[in-house]
């Protein structure tokens, strides 16, 4: 069976940094503990301009959106692995972004939260939040369902048997590189 995501999406543009991601106030909340965790999650894209909308509803803790749309550079800003964090524990899957800034990217795989997909176009300009969207594995691509389009996507590569692991360190044990616990 084919790995595919599918849901609404959000769409945000250009240079969506950490701080905008997961402000650094809520970096106080442990991700290793359950509630934490889940509180982390209610945060996520707190810090984006009002322009962008609700990416989680008042009073949710989880988002509708399981898939995120970006333009280039998302990510970007500290080195904070809390931003992958707060993203998957708010019920992100995949983000799609044209560019990455390469720390985010590197602890999206490291964490094991979501796929960092990049696109092949800029999607940010076309899609809008709320459409209906699958990301196909396989076939690397994102189907717009809203507008009846299909997308090709650049390859995961190395990173995709990683998050599936569950992380680096996850990933690790179950390939024999360190001794499972």
């Amino acid at each position: 069976m084919t790995k595919v995501i599918r849901g609404q999406i959000f769409v945000v543009d250009d240079n969506i940094d950490t701080d905008q991601i997961i402000p650094a106030e809520y970096l106080t909340l442990v991700p290793s503990k359950p509630d934490e965790y889940e509180k982390l999650g209610s945060y996520a894209l707190i810090g984006l301009p009002d322009r962008y909308g609700k990416f989680i509803e008042t009073g949710a803790s989880k988002t509708q959106y399981p898939i995120i749309i970006g333009g280039e550079n998302f990510g970007c800003g500290s080195s904070r692995e809390h931003a992958p964090i707060a993203l998957g524990a708010s019920g992100v899957e995949a983000v799609i972004a044209q560019s990455y800034a390469r720390i985010f990217f590197r602890n999206c795989s490291a964490t094991g939260e979501l796929y960092p997909w990049e696109s092949v176009e800029r999607l940010c300009d076309e899609f809008k939040t709320g459409h209906d969207c699958t990301i196909d594995f396989e076939k690397n691509q994102i189907i717009n369902h809203t507008l009846n389009k299909t997308y090709e996507l650049k390859p995961l590569g190395e990173v995709g048997p990683v998050i599936e692991a569950g992380g680096l360190f996850a990933y690790a044990r179950q390939t024999g590189m360190i001794a499972a616990k």
